[in-house]
């Protein structure tokens, strides 16, 4: 019995030992990403579809769309979130929009891909502060 109990214990041991070897569990802390998209592709695809309401240098539009270099909210999103965010848009009564205007999905642009905005978010990170 006492043999048992101490393979048992021995085991646990080896298999925690062995968990907290591999690392990055929910409480690490995770490195920042680089943004797996181009930024430069991304310029691009900004340019021509959210300058209209977050400006051509990303500072926001008054009345219509926010700073994208110093937000909060698109800092505290991974990538893969951005751009499911910006995928699906934000209506005007969505008690999260400050702006009270509707941020259509894709910026109002269907023909972007998800590669397409890849790159947009791979842009903002690129000029975020």
């Amino acid at each position: 019995m006492k043999l048992r109990m101490f393979v048992l214990l021995s085991a646990l041991v080896l298999v925690a030992l062995a968990l907290s070897a591999c690392g990055g569990g929910a409480g690490s802390p995770a490195a920042p990403a680089k943004s797996a998209g181009d930024p430069a592709k991304g310029k691009t695809r900004y340019d021509s579809t959210c300058t209209a309401c977050h400006g051509a240098d990303l500072k926001g539009i008054t009345g219509l769309g926010k700073d994208l270099t110093t937000s909060t909210f698109v800092k505290g999103q991974s990538d893969v979130a951005l751009v499911d965010f910006i995928k699906k848009g934000r209506s005007a009564t969505d008690p999260a929009n400050t702006t009270k205007v509707d941020m259509p999905a894709k910026g109002g642009n269907p023909a972007l891909t998800d590669a397409d905005l890849g790159d947009i978010v791979a842009y903002i990170r690129s000029l975020q502060k």
